[in-house]
C-alpha cells in the first residue's frame, strides 16, 4: 500500500513548457507520485512555476535539486544537448531519472550514460510517452499474430510547423534539428514496428542554416529484408503529418496520431480478415508513461525505453545525419 511516506518524490530540472502536461498533471492523477521541487537557472522563474503548480520547493541550481536528500528521482525536460550531462549527474547523485527524448546528443554519449546506468541500481528511462500507450501494444500484438503476413515496409512520420526560428530546437549548439526533435519519434516508431534496428540507405535534409535540419527524410532497410521510411519536419510543405504505417504481404495497419498525447488515437487494420478500426480512450499517454516509471522504481518492473534502447535509436539518428552530410549533434 502506497502512503504519503512511500510515494515516489520527483524534482523537475527546468521550468519547461512541456513539464505541466508531461509530468505535473499526470502526477496529480497518480497516487504513487508527488512532485516536490523544481529548479531553474532563474530563481524567479522557478518560484513562479512552483507557485502556479503547487510545488513545495524551488531552486536556482540544477545541482542543488539533484543533491536534495529528500528526492528520489528527477525529470529532465532540458534542451537536447544538456540531457546527457544532467542524467549523468543525477545518477551519480543516486537519483532515478526520467529524461525527455532524445536521450542524448549522439550515440557515443548514449552509450556512456547506458554504461553508467547499468553499473548503478537506478532506473533511467527515456520519455517516449507514446511507447506506453495501449495503441502501441495493440499494434505489436497484431504484427506478432501474423495477420499482416511477412513485413514488407514500415513508414513513420512526425511533421509539424514551428516557424519561430529563434526556438532552441533550431540551435545546433543545443543539439537541435528536426531529426532530433520530431524525427526521434519517427525513428523510434520505425524501430518498434519494424522489430529490428535498421540500416540507413539514404537520407536527405532541408536546412535552416548551415548545420540545422528543418526537415529530414531517410530510407531504411531492416536486417530481415523489409524496408522503411521516416519523414520529419519542423518547417516544410508537410505542415502536419503524424502517424505510422506497417505493410505486410497480407495486410496493412495504420497508427493514426500515435504521439500527440491528448488527442484521439486510432488503429486501422485492413487484412484478409477484413477492415476494422479500433479507437482508444482519451487518457493521455503521459499518464501511462508516469505509471510505468513509478512501477519501475517502486516495484522493479522493466521499461521498454531503457538506456540500451536509447543507444539503438541514437545510432540510427547518427547514421541519418551522416548519410545526409550533416555533422552529428554534440553535448552542450
Amino acid at each position: 500500500m502506497v502512503t504519503e511516506d512511500t510515494r515516489l518524490r520527483i524534482g523537475i530540472l527546468g521550468a519547461a513548457r512541456i513539464a505541466p502536461a508531461a509530468i505535473v498533471q499526470p502526477a496529480g492523477r497518480n497516487p504513487e507520485v508527488v512532485i516536490t521541487a523544481v529548479a531553474a537557472r532563474d530563481r524567479s522563474r522557478a518560484e513562479l512555476f512552483a507557485r502556479k503548480h503547487g510545488i513545495p520547493r524551488s531552486y536556482d541550481s540544477y545541482q542543488a535539486l539533484i543533491d536534495a536528500p529528500d528526492l528520489d528521482a528527477v525529470y529532465i525536460p532540458l534542451p537536447n544537448g544538456l540531457h546527457g550531462r544532467w542524467t549523468r549527474a543525477a545518477v551519480q547523485a543516486g537519483k532515478h531519472v526520467l529524461c525527455e527524448k532524445p536521450f542524448t546528443a549522439n550515440a557515443d554519449e548514449a552509450r556512456e550514460i547506458a554504461d553508467l546506468a547499468d553499473a548503478s541500481d537506478r532506473v533511467v528511462m527515456e520519455a517516449f510517452h507514446y511507447r506506453y500507450h495501449p495503441l502501441v501494444s495493440a499494434a505489436e500484438k497484431i504484427i506478432a499474430s501474423g495477420e499482416l503476413g511477412t513485413l514488407l515496409r514500415v513508414e513513420a512520420a512526425l511533421c509539424f510547423p514551428l516557424p519561430k526560428f529563434s526556438d532552441i530546437r533550431y540551435d545546433y549548439d543545443l543539439a537541435g534539428g528536426a531529426l532530433m526533435d520530431a524525427g526521434c519519434y519517427a525513428v523510434h516508431m520505425a524501430r518498434v514496428l519494424g522489430g529490428e534496428n535498421p540500416e540507413v540507405e539514404a537520407a536527405q535534409a532541408k536546412l535552416r542554416g548551415v548545420d540545422i535540419d528543418r526537415a529530414m527524410t531517410a530510407q531504411l532497410r531492416f536486417p530481415s529484408g523489409h524496408t522503411g521510411h521516416i519523414r520529419c519536419s519542423m518547417w516544410s510543405a508537410d505542415v502536419l503529418r503524424v502517424g505510422a504505417t506497417v505493410i505486410g504481404e497480407h495486410g496493412r495497419m495504420r497508427l493514426i496520431n500515435p504521439v500527440l498525447p491528448h488527442l484521439g488515437h486510432l488503429l486501422t487494420v485492413r487484412s484478409e480478415s477484413g477492415r476494422r478500426v479500433r479507437r482508444f480512450g482519451n487518457r493521455p499517454s503521459y499518464d501511462y508513461q508516469l505509471d510505468a516509471f513509478a512501477s519501475a522504481v517502486l516495484r522493479g518492473e522493466p521499461v521498454p525505453t531503457s538506456p540500451d534502447d536509447a543507444v539503438q535509436t541514437m545510432t540510427v539518428i547518427d547514421a541519418i545525419y551522416q548519410s545526409a552530410g550533416l555533422p552529428l549533434r554534440r553535448p552542450s
